[in-house]
């Protein structure tokens, strides 16, 4: 099988070595040295999120990516995800296409709803048209991936009639993917407009999203279409055995899922659920062994072509993130080849 190997970060505000908080500006500079480890390590893709809020830094994702760019090589550049629901179809388009225009052609996106809603009441779009307002400007920006002039008329959207997009993308279409957390609509729609479809596992086995995986296939088929890549996201965390990576991590994991939780009404989380996520759920924590045989099985398990490997847990210091991206891309990335060959 072939896989291809990523990384995805939210740009987590994280602590320094001491435990003392970093800035934001910091955590930013941070994230670009990590995704320049990830392309010297041999990974083949970084996917940044967009957040608004004060525990996650990176609010323009493309801007981060423009940096990474000027200072890989290999590396494609892509988000975790775009928020499209409250953001405008053209400019996200041009933005990216200007992106893979400093990049040599390495931009692509991943277009979701998002985990958040922040952005929605920060730009100015009502809650109440959440499911309508993603419809809408994914089909306006399937149609602008085209790249021939657009007419269009919508009723969350600005009109187009004939409007050409500059700048143009060398090498066909901007590579799209569309985020899906886990419901059949989602599916089909990522199926209907023809495109990748990743799936965000946060919960749960990877095994629980094979029925995703194989309606994406069979509605492509049934729609006439050709198949398309299914990948998926999952937290992680290497270290060079199993009681270091939880050691290193179950701090900031219990700090983010409680604040997080505690904004969404969740169970307070304890170390039992911690440990049950490892070892039955889809969170990736372990030595490179361990974390290779996981992700092996989730990939045959989803029949999966790439892999995004949620590099930053809440406060988990950058030095370790380092670690962790080094690990998986010498040592997981090759073991995880192995195993499917």
């Amino acid at each position: 099988m072939s896989v291809e190997f990523g990384i995805d970060t939210f740009g987590d505000v994280t602590d320094d070595p001491a435990g003392d908080r970093l800035s934001q500006a910091q955590v930013i500079r941070n994230v670009v040295a990590e995704g320049v480890l990830a392309d010297q390590v041999g990974l083949e893709h970084i996917g940044i999120g967009e957040h608004h809020r004060d525990d996650f830094a990176i609010s323009a994702p493309d801007m981060v990516l423009a940096a990474i760019a000027a200072r890989t090589e290999r590396l494609r550049l892509g988000t975790a995800v775009t928020v499209l629901s409250s953001d405008d179809p053209v400019r996200v388009h041009e933005r990216f296409a200007t992106l893979d225009a400093v990049s040599n052609g390495r931009a692509e996106i991943t277009v979701g709803r998002g985990s958040f809603i922040e952005s929605f009441p920060l730009f100015g779009y009502d809650l109440a048209d959440y499911e309508s307002l993603f419809e809408e400007k994914l089909a306006m920006f399937v149609e602008l991936l085209k790249q021939e002039p657009v007419t269009w008329q919508g009723q969350h959207t600005q009109a187009l009639a004939g409007v050409q997009l500059h700048p143009r993308i060398e090498h066909g279409p901007l590579p799209t993917w569309v985020a899906v957390g886990g419901s059949p609509e989602s599916v089909v729609r990522a199926a209907r407009y023809d495109l990748p479809m990743m799936l965000a596992i946060i919960g749960g086995p990877h095994e629980r999203f094979a029925p995703f995986a194989d309606l994406h296939r069979r509605a492509l088929e049934q729609l006439g279409k050709a198949p398309q890549p299914v990948g998926f996201h999952s937290y992680g965390h290497i270290a060079e055995t199993d009681e270091l990576a939880r050691e290193q991590v179950y701090r900031p994991w219990l700090e983010m899922t409680g604040r997080i939780g505690r904004e969404r009404g969740w169970p307070r989380p304890d170390r039992e659920q911690f440990l049950h996520e490892i070892e039955h759920g889809a969170m990736i924590v372990g030595s490179p062994e361990t974390a290779a045989r996981k992700i092996a099985a989730a990939v045959r398990a989803l029949d999966a072509e790439r892999v995004q490997l949620k590099v930053s847990t809440g406060t988990l210091p950058h030095e370790r993130i380092m670690e962790s991206i080094e690990l998986y891309g010498t040592k997981v990335a090759p073991l995880v080849r192995d195993m499917l060959a």
